[in-house]
């Protein structure tokens, strides 16, 4: 019995070791903001204040393009996720690309609230704030799914529609990115909000890629120190847990009646190609643009390629 009590005493004691040690290596407070800002806001950077919040944004190209480029990235990554597109597009178009709240470098809401109506009525407060009347929506997941929201709210603000591997319909994943999976618990909350093992979010980038050998270390850094900004990691909790209904969304979507192009990578396997059958069908006339060999960011893992294609809907 004593050398029982011994062995269960042993085991006990590794594990709390081997649990202090995991906790150790994967402890991950806030960063500082300034630091984060050092790193991630170089120019043309800038900061405005919406709602109580500063909104982080780049807004580079012509001024007087009358229906500028809105760009909204998708969960958990920042306006960096557009770099390539503003590279290509901004010669002859004004784009404009923010961090949303609860994302990047804005931070979170001050009410928590992360519904649909908050992020639409976020997104006309901007537009009045730069003084713009009209644009050009883009958005890659849950930014396509407040960019086909803001057509609907506010119609007369969205004069063409890009939806790049949009959320919207029930998901019908093969695929769910890891961060994703644990965010969804929410008896873990405590503990996302004081862990992060960048191992985990290099997997998550990975498994939304296409070809996950074009995910590099810098790519990988970028989202982990994004994610480390004081309140995003409650947010990601906040918002998985106050999703729409999305039973109802193909009905909704049929009203969407402004020329609309569908951007899709064929190996998404979080929202999977048949969503983009989804939105062809239920928006008329709309144009589909697939990239086999691209996964679920396709703006951000070939660039060049699916600038192209906006160009060309465009009309450049």
């Amino acid at each position: 019995m004593k050398m029982l009590a011994r062995c269960c005493a042993a085991l006990l004691l590794l594990l709390l070791l081997a649990t202090g040690g995991l906790l150790a290596w994967s402890w991950a407070p806030d960063l500082p903001l300034d630091e984060l800002k050092a790193h991630w806001a170089l120019p043309p950077s800038q900061f405005i204040e919406v709602q109580g919040m500063q909104v982080h944004l780049r807004d580079e190209g012509p001024r007087d393009d009358p229906a500028p480029l809105l760009l909204l990235h998708g969960t958990s990554s920042s306006l960096h996720t557009w770099d390539g597109w503003a590279q290509a597009l901004a010669g002859k178009h004004r784009v404009i690309r923010l961090d949303l709240p609860g994302f990047g470098l804005t931070g979170p809401f001050p009410d928590g609230d992360y519904h649909m109506p908050q992020y639409t009525a976020f997104l006309a407060a901007l537009l009045d704030k730069l003084q713009i009347r009209q644009v050009v929506l883009a958005g890659n997941s849950l930014g396509g799914q407040i960019a086909w929201e803001t057509a609907l709210a506010y119609p007369q603000r969205v004069a063409r529609l890009i939806l790049v591997d949009s959320a919207g319909f029930p998901l019908q994943s093969t695929s769910v990115p890891i961060g994703f999976r644990l965010a969804r618990i929410p008896a873990l909350a405590p503990v996302i909000g004081k862990i992060l093992p960048r191992q985990m979010i290099e997997s998550s980038v990975r498994n939304v890629y296409g070809d996950p050998d074009r995910v590099t270390p810098q790519l990988v850094d970028r989202y982990y120190e994004l994610t480390l900004r004081a309140g995003n990691r409650e947010a990601l909790v906040q918002r998985f847990g106050q999703r729409d209904d999305p039973t109802l969304n193909q009905a909704r979507v049929s009203r969407i009646g402004i020329p609309t192009l569908i951007i899709w990578g064929g190996r998404d396997g979080l929202i999977p190609l048949p969503h983009a059958k989804q939105y062809q069908l239920a928006i008329k006339g709309s144009q589909l643009a697939v990239f086999d060999g691209l996964g679920h960011v396709p703006q951000e893992e070939d660039a060049q390629a699916t600038a192209a294609a906006v160009a060309q809907f465009l009309g450049d």
